[in-house]
């Protein structure tokens, strides 16, 4: 298994919130990935090249991520593909009642003092912990 050190989470918390800082400050956009994603998808023409430009380079910093960290960095799952499925699905349509994912409330909604964004925090939170703990 992965060793993670606390120094990496500061490290990659503060990439983060550079490149969040830097998504609103130069393209007036709140960076929350599952808006970005799902707005590719939307009839509007004018915007898409920084959604491609975001969503590539989200997977080429864990590219380049993987190719300087060393050792095994798979994660054991003992979960069938229709459980991931439905799990999919279940985030999306929290996404949706929520009207925004974990990085846009959690990042830059709770750094605007957005209570919107900080009960929706919260409230994912909460779910994640009472998941774990009956899971």
């Amino acid at each position: 298994m992965l060793e993670v050190f606390p120094s990496q989470a500061l490290f990659g918390g503060i990439l983060i919130g550079i490149s969040a800082a830097l998504l609103l400050a130069f393209n007036g956009r709140i960076a929350g990935v599952s808006g970005i994603f799902s707005g590719l998808f939307l009839k509007r023409t004018d915007d898409w090249q920084w959604r491609v430009a975001f969503l590539v380079g989200l997977g080429i910093g864990g590219l380049l991520y993987r190719s300087v960290m060393s050792g095994d960095m798979s994660v054991p799952m003992d979960t069938s593909m229709s459980q991931l499925l439905v799990s999919g699905v279940l985030v999306g349509i929290g996404v949706t009642l929520a009207n925004g994912c974990t990085s846009g409330h959690g990042i830059l909604g709770i750094a605007r003092l957005s209570v919107r964004s900080i009960v929706a925090t919260v409230v994912f939170m909460v779910s994640a912990i009472i998941t774990v703990a009956i899971a």
